[in-house]
């Protein structure tokens, strides 16, 4: 399989087109549920039942570093080890081949909010050819498509060699820098209450990065926990001022990535990640 396989939509990949591609060797599926509120919670489902042939990612153990602290500086979830992280991904038989580069398919239960941090997280190593499913495990099961307790077997590791994308990823100083310049937008992907300082579920302290716009992540995203359409992305994303510099964050760089996807689908250039988010600048806030 390759980029000219027209039945691939990417960054979103539908439920019938990944039914139809699970013998694929070209294909790896990576479940990454998980809950804030309970770290295990993700795992467990996974043993309970999973897509066939899926293997685990976890948020805290895969796809984030060890937080530092306290205090917290780097946010709740930082960004793991570049090298460790392509070993995670060549252990699953991910390559980075440009000419037939490893299709990896990224699913959760969370709306794609741990799912979009993968997406993410290949793309800032510069593997383009990695999609979200659309709808999640939700969406499988709605049409009643196997499932697996059967964790696969390893495979052949792959040959991934990362082509960082550096300048898609900013701190807290880049932030205090640029913010306010009149080519950057912040946009805050938490919800408005939590934008709004009204309440703050995770964090110690509540608020936002002065000067910031708020979109929710969710409002990317139908009742059915699908995608919406380019078209009504674009009316959602039209109170968002256009800027040559914009810059996206949320608590701790996963829903932020929602966002960014949103502008994938929108054909848009993708934006800079605070992946510290407010959970990393709320720390110099005592």
């Amino acid at each position: 399989m390759s980029h000219s396989d027209p039945a691939l939509p990417t960054p979103l990949v539908e439920v019938d087109w990944l039914k139809n591609h699970l013998d694929d060797p070209q294909v790896v599926i990576i479940d990454c549920r998980f809950a804030l509120s309970d770290s295990h919670q993700g795992r467990r489902d996974y043993q309970e039942s999973h897509l066939p042939g899926a293997f685990y990612l976890d948020l805290d153990d895969d796809l984030s570093g060890p937080v530092q602290g306290p205090p917290t500086y780097g946010g709740r979830h930082p960004l793991p080890d570049l090298n460790q992280l392509v070993a995670t991904f060549e252990a699953l038989g991910i390559s980075s081949d440009p000419v037939g580069p490893t299709q990896v398919v990224a699913y959760d239960a969370s709306k794609g909010a741990f799912a979009a941090r993968v997406w993410w997280l290949l793309r800032y190593l510069g593997h383009e050819s990695v999609a979200v499913l659309d709808g999640g495990f939700p969406a499988w099961q709605a049409v009643e498509y196997p499932l697996s307790q059967a964790v696969p077997d390893r495979p052949l590791a792959g040959q991934f060699t990362p082509r960082i994308q550096e300048d898609w990823l900013v701190d807290r100083v880049y932030v205090l820098e640029h913010k306010d310049e009149p080519g950057t937008v912040v946009v805050d992907a938490r919800s408005p209450e939590r934008y709004q300082g009204e309440q703050e579920p995770i964090d110690p302290i509540a608020g936002s990065v002065p000067g910031a716009v708020n979109l929710f992540w969710q409002l990317n995203l139908n009742e059915t926990g699908h995608f919406r359409s380019a078209r009504e992305l674009e009316t959602q994303w039209s109170v968002v001022p256009s800027a040559e510099t914009p810059i996206y964050y949320c608590g701790s760089g996963v829903t932020a990535c929602v966002n960014i996807l949103a502008q994938a689908l929108m054909q848009r250039p993708l934006p800079k990640l605070y992946l510290g988010g407010w959970s990393d600048w709320c720390s110099y806030n005592p």
